[in-house]
């Protein structure tokens, strides 16, 4: 296993108020020093939840992706707020962005974006057991849900405003997680 190298100095090269970046300097164990830079890891991570109904159609957002001034198709989201567990602020972004609840709620995988620079981690969540159910938000304006049979996943990731790879990845994975269990439940029977 390598030994991780020795932060020598960490300095604010640049801060908004969504982003910290930080300069580090960096001793590997071998000698060598560089200079990189990443994106300051804040808050408590964030959740992406994959909403199951009981007829195998997963529940869609339709919402403005400002970093590439479009509308897309992607999964419900959002932080964590101080004081929730994931679990927890998974069931508000639920009711807040999709308008369920639900009664079931699985932990599927943490996941990073772009690990080299930034240390952002999300959190993936299976949801079932549905119910309607609204919070809230803080969406400046009403998020469009739509219905997609997970059983044509392979039709939604050719489209072209369905392109997040985060969102992609939790739809195969649960794809995946549930057809293990159809599988474990016919081999029972």
């Amino acid at each position: 296993m390598p030994v991780k190298p020795q932060i020598l100095k960490v300095t604010c090269v640049a801060r908004s108020r969504l982003f910290h970046v930080e300069a580090l300097e960096l001793r590997f164990s071998n000698g060598v020093e560089r200079s990189y830079e990443r994106l300051a890891t804040r808050g408590h991570g964030a959740v992406m939840i994959v909403p199951i109904l009981p007829n195998g159609d997963v529940v869609l957002i339709r919402e403005y992706a400002a970093g590439l001034d479009e509308y897309t198709l992607t999964l419900p989201k959002g932080l964590i707020d101080p004081g929730e567990n994931a679990e927890e602020a998974a069931l508000r972004e639920l009711q807040e962005e999709a308008g369920y609840g639900c009664r079931k709620l699985e932990r599927l995988k943490e996941m990073t974006s772009a690990p080299n620079y930034m240390g952002h981690r999300i959190t993936v969540l299976l949801a079932r057991d549905l119910y309607p159910s609204r919070l809230e938000g803080d969406e400046p304006e009403p998020l469009e849900p739509m219905r997609w049979p997970l059983s044509d996943l392979e039709t939604l990731v050719q489209r072209e405003e369905f392109s997040e790879g985060r969102a992609i990845a939790a739809l195969y994975m649960a794809r995946s997680r549930l057809a293990l269990e159809a599988t474990a439940t016919v081999t029972a029977d």
